[in-house]
This record gives C-alpha cells, structure tokens and sequence, in this order.
C-alpha cells in the first residue's frame, strides 16, 4: 500500500470543494487502488450524513439528501469497481498505536481520536504517504513518518 486517506481527502474527491482538483489529480495518478478501512468508510459517511442535517435545519449549511445520495452512490460504484479496496486491520495494535500518538502528541497539538486513529492505521497498514488536508492531521501523520503528497 503506498497511501492512505482521511475523511477531508475522500470528501475532495466526492464533492467539489477547494481542495477536489489536487485531490482528484492525486486520484488519477494512483495505480493501485485507493485503500480504505470500514473505520474511515464510517466516518466518511457519517460525515455525509452529517451535512443532510445541517442542512435541513439551515439551507445555507451542509448540502441536500439528494447530493449526498448522490456522493454515496459514487463511493459505492468506485467500491464494486475497484477503484476503492477495504482493507482489513487489527484494531487491537492501531489502538495501541493510536495509545502512544495521542500520549506523545496531542497535549501539545491538540490532535482528535479518529484523527489518531487514521493515522495510526495509516501506519499498521505500511501506508508511506497519508493523504489528508488537515492542517493538525498533517503534522501527526509527518510526526508518524509519513509522507504528505499533497
């Protein structure tokens, strides 16, 4: 495996936002396929969902069912396509992992637990670049050794 994403990497990738083209040419150049744990297809999706609520309580906010069904129809077809493989883990030795980021990094830096997380899985996984547009998942992932494409 030579990346891994986050939440905000997948996110450019389905919906157009400031960061999609760098996303999406990242995306284009990959010749393997684009690996995901169930972890981080939750929090994607959970993420999606999410924004349907803000946006029904505040149309100005989050964007309608229908573009989030939309997004998730796309996920779903680059899954059954191969364009995107779950990849099993052990979530044992990512939380012990995870343990020692979060112990090391994140008085100081503020870091959040599935940010850790992902990077953490990002390592167990022997991912060498963590694909990400988070300024304070960036720097854990650095501090992980990983590298930063984007």
């Amino acid at each position: 495996m030579m990346a891994y994403p986050d939440t905000s990497f997948l996110c450019s990738v389905y919906r157009k936002q400031i960061h999609t083209p760098a996303a999406l040419a990242y995306r284009e150049a990959m010749t393997e396929p684009l690996h995901f744990t169930r972890l981080l297809e939750f929090e994607f999706l959970q993420a999606i969902e999410l924004q349907v609520w803000l946006h029904s309580s505040d149309r100005k906010k989050g964007y309608s069912r229908r573009e989030a069904d939309q997004m998730i129809d796309d996920w779903e077809t680059d899954i059954a396509s191969g364009l995107n493989k779950v990849v099993p883990y052990d979530s044992d030795a990512v939380l012990r992992l995870a343990g020692v980021y979060s112990e090391k990094r994140t008085a100081q830096s503020g870091h959040r637990s599935l940010d850790i997380l992902h990077v953490a899985t990002a390592v167990h996984l022997g991912a060498k670049e963590f694909l990400t547009f988070d300024g304070r998942q960036r720097s854990l992932a650095k501090h992980a050794g990983l590298k930063l494409p984007l």
